[in-house]
């Protein structure tokens, strides 16, 4: 019986904790469409990001201006010698021409810790993600998750 009352303490604490990190824009009900993301895994697990995004519309639903903000978190508790690599998002974002392009990217190293990810773009079609691991002296991204797509004008 304790045992099952701590449990459920331990997940209210958990929600509570994860309702309080997440930015303080995602709770606001200011923006035309808004949801939680993720989380998004690198192969193996052994990076992740999640977070929110929101997107505000003009006047005339001609054009919007799409934030995402998160986490990204180095899960790779190996040393460097032991290969262990640091953790590594990309963002794309497509225009109403369907044309993809990188607009941020992120890096960090430091088990078992996060860094925080905020930017914002305007003129969106189409946003996702990609979580991959990286060396940390390296410009290339390795064992990288799928794509995951955070938001879609479609679908509003």
């Amino acid at each position: 019986m304790m045992k099952k009352i701590a449990t459920g303490v331990l997940a209210v604490a958990a929600t509570t904790a994860l309702a309080l990190s997440l930015p303080a824009a995602a709770s606001a009900s200011s923006y035309d469409y808004s949801d939680f993301w993720g989380p998004a895994y690198s192969k193996y697990n052994l990076a992740k990001a999640h977070g929110w995004v929101g997107v505000d519309w003009d006047h005339d639903q001609e054009s919007n201006t799409v934030y995402v903000k998160g986490r990204l978190y180095d899960l790779d508790d190996r040393t460097y010698k032991q290969g262990g690599k640091c953790a590594y998002v990309k963002f794309q974002t497509s225009d109403f021409d369907y044309d993809w392009s990188t607009v941020y990217a992120e890096k960090y190293c430091g088990y078992p810790g996060y860094k925080k990810i905020s930017f914002s773009e305007e003129d969106v079609y189409s946003v996702r993600v990609k979580v991959c691991q990286i060396g940390p002296h390296s410009t290339h991204a390795v064992k990288c998750g799928p794509w995951k797509y955070l938001y879609t004008a479609e679908s509003e």
